[in-house]
């Protein structure tokens, strides 16, 4: 576009501008929305100058650009409120363990009894996931979790002269209930490590 056409769209703009936004706030009852939409028509409008200005009517053009847009951001925006309704509200807070004990105990675990702590309860699968990920029978996996969780409550028995209370991992919406965790296992998801061998 050359600069000697661009006097003659600052003259309309300033016509038309006023007008568009006015008819699209009272159109859409949101001030924030149309004028979103006229600066787009006016943009698209500038970017086609000398196509529009040759128009019959480009005012007839600019109101229906800027109509179809601020029909789409209405239709965006319901869409968005729509999908955060939907959104399941946040799940509750993990409880916390008062001490690094528990965590070094988990650690002192054979393997594969860390392995399906680990996936047990830090990635809060079922025991029949927990044994298709290991890559062994359910019955393996469901042994080397309840070995786990005795030698836990002995080794913290031993350390504290009373047993940790049990703690039950936040429900993910969606899933069933999980069992209760071993004590301390939540700590491990706090750190973000699981335990090497």
């Amino acid at each position: 576009m050359g600069r000697a056409s661009l006097p003659e769209f600052d003259t309309w703009y300033e016509e038309q501008h006023p007008l568009v936004l006015a008819a699209l706030t009272v159109a859409s009852g949101r001030p924030d929305v149309a004028a979103d939409a006229t600066d787009e028509a006016f943009v698209r409008a500038y970017e086609r100058w000398e196509r529009v200005r040759r128009m019959d009517s480009p005012g007839g053009w600019l109101y229906r650009v800027a109509l179809n847009d601020l029909r789409r951001r209405c239709r965006r925006q319901a869409v968005e409120r729509e999908l955060l309704r939907r959104q399941p509200p946040p799940a509750p807070a993990a409880p916390t363990i008062p001490s690094p004990h528990v965590w070094e105990a988990v650690r002192r675990l054979p393997t594969r009894q860390r392995t399906a702590v680990a996936l047990r309860y830090i990635l809060d699968l079922t025991e029949p996931e927990v044994a298709r990920v290991m890559g062994v029978a359910r019955g393996s996996a469901s042994a080397s979790l309840a070995t786990a969780r005795r030698s836990l409550e002995a080794w913290l028995a031993d350390d504290h002269g009373e047993p940790e209370p049990e703690i039950t991992p936040a429900p993910t919406p969606g899933r069933r209930p999980s069992r209760p965790t071993a004590p301390g296992l939540m700590l491990a998801a706090q750190q973000g490590a699981v335990p090497r061998g």
